[in-house]
């Protein structure tokens, strides 16, 4: 193991340290453990964010790695003109890998802040697993009624692993008041890092946006933002930057906030900047937003809505306006039922049209306003009809959106009318990757299908849902909560487009001319 040099920096020796550790695990260990190394421009970054001003600091890593998040604290406290006398650092680590790399570096980054700085640090390393040690406070009758740890931190600063956990994993069951179904171990950490910090401590962790929105999230939602005010967010905008060394296909955010029961002040603004990825993270586009449009404390969902520019708090302003949703307009939302392994022995590759077989729709049939089928590609586009009444659709009027797409795409929404004249059948399959807008016990009209079509192939509402939503999933949930117009304006749209010759690429103009109070406009087409 390579020890520091004379005068390296500890967050420098730590990244040091961090890359040869990697070197000695394999792709498969690595993803087990959900290790990625933060990169020191990215921990410095974060460091940047600490605001305490004691003589005294206790700080918490919950998941310290090789410690450059540690360095990265401790040197930002130590170097500041007001600096504390002593810093208690307690650093978690269960790698049993990891433990001489994180107590080399965080040896060196004592003696460097006591020789530099005059700076006592005192380090303790804890290996029990961090979740299971802090259970108990996020138990309701630990959490909900006191709120404080018996020895709370003034930081706690974290990259938390990533990875799914079953709902019967020791850890999951264990904060079962917090998390919901097959959770991601990253929120864990989150929780427990909030419950352990005193009133109006920092909280700066680095994780996934996609806590910030969906079902799978919602209890933990209303447990951590009833403990954490955000104050700063930072957004990235490449899926692929912020851990491009250990190429890591995630979308990252920085969420910097203040502990503070029951405390989001619909007065007080929000911090959000921006950047691409790591290389221009030094100069971020800011804005300030107001709190109330970045977090609703009061809906049942606590959405945190990121807003990066102007043309994402317009959409935000012209959306929310809105009065409808899809309830309100008798319809509803549901997932395709094919599932393609379990349906196996129903799907063919040909097949006679209608007689024995019917169209089976995936999500590459599904292009902005246009369902087309067959395409005489790879997959399977028949589905039988005897034996899988169960799975099939009458062929009625939907509205298919595709469940799923890459952040790098240009729009997140993609959706087609699904008229039942152009197909000459009595049902049709819908595979699981596609979710489709429906009517219980009836049927949309045509004119209905196109303009709901059209209102999700919009740049308008693709950038309200790229606001709120923060995962490459489109679920039907979050559908099913997004405002829509009147009946009557989607009726009236529907018109419009669907006597267009190119649909798709008229949506922006349409939907802006009839939806959007003039001075927004921009926002809705670019």
């Amino acid at each position: 193991m390579p020890g520091p040099r004379t005068v390296e920096r500890p967050t420098a020796y730590a990244d040091r340290i961090g890359e040869w550790c990697i070197r000695q695990k394999t792709d498969r260990e690595r993803k087990e453990h959900g290790l990625f190394l933060t990169p020191a421009v990215v921990a410095g970054f974060m460091a940047g964010r600490i605001t305490c001003e004691e003589h005294e600091i206790r700080v918490l890593d919950p998941a310290a790695g090789a410690g450059i998040l540690c360095c990265a604290a401790v040197e930002h406290l130590a170097s500041r003109r007001v600096k504390p006398r002593i810093v208690k650092l307690i650093a978690h680590e269960i790698d049993r890998d990891l433990l001489p790399p994180l107590q080399a570096v965080l040896d060196h980054l004592a003696d460097w802040c006591r020789r530099r700085y005059g700076v006592t640090v005192s380090v303790r390393i804890e290996t029990t697993d961090f979740i299971l040690a802090n259970a108990k406070l996020l138990h309701p009758r630990g959490l909900f009624p006191k709120r404080s740890a018996a020895e709370p931190f003034d930081v706690v600063i974290a990259n938390p692993p990533y990875f799914k956990i079953g709902k019967d994993d020791p850890r999951a069951a264990a904060v079962s008041e917090v998390v919901h179904g097959q959770p991601n171990i990253y929120a864990l950490f989150m929780a427990a890092g909030a419950a352990l910090l005193r009133q109006r401590g920092d909280f700066v962790f680095i994780t996934p946006r996609s806590f910030a929105s969906g079902p799978y999230f919602r209890q933990f939602r209303t447990v951590f933002f009833d403990l954490i005010r955000p104050a700063r967010v930072h957004v990235f905008g490449s899926r692929r930057d912020a851990f491009r060394r250990d190429a890591v296909l995630q979308e990252n955010v920085i969420v910097y906030g203040v502990r503070q029961d029951h405390g989001l002040e619909n007065r007080s603004t929000v911090e959000i900047s921006s950047s691409l990825g790591v290389d221009d993270l030094g100069e971020p586009s800011v804005r300030q937003v107001p709190a109330s449009t970045v977090l609703n404390l009061d809906s049942p969902e606590k959405v945190l809505r990121l807003p990066v520019c102007d043309d994402d708090e317009r959409a935000l302003a012209v959306v929310d306006a809105w009065p409808s949703s899809l309830s309100d307009l008798g319809l509803n939302i549901s997932t395709g039922p094919v599932v393609a392994f379990r349906a196996n022995k129903f799907i063919a590759e040909d097949g006679e049209i209608p007689v024995t077989h019917v169209p089976l729709l995936w999500m590459n049939h599904v292009r902005a306003m246009e369902a087309r089928w067959p395409l005489s590609r790879h997959k399977p586009e028949y589905i039988v009809r005897r034996g899988a009444g169960a799975l099939l659709l009458p062929n009625r009027n939907y509205v298919l959106l595709r469940r799923f797409s890459a952040k790098e795409e240009p729009r997140r929404l993609t959706a087609a009318p699904f008229i039942a004249a152009a197909f000459q059948v009595p049902e049709v399959g819908l595979e699981n990757h596609l979710n489709y807008v429906h009517r219980p016990g009836g049927e949309l009209s045509e004119d209905e299908a196109w303009g709901l079509a059209a209102l999700y192939n919009s740049r308008l509402l693709d950038t309200w849902f790229r606001t709120v939503n923060g995962n490459t999933q489109v679920n039907a949930t979050e559908l099913r909560a997004m405002p829509l117009p009147t009946h009557e304006a989607i009726v009236a749209l529907g018109r419009q487009v669907k006597h267009l010759p190119d649909p798709a690429a008229k949506v922006d103009a349409l939907v802006a001319s009839m939806m959007v109070p003039l001075p927004w406009k921009e926002a809705a087409v670019g």
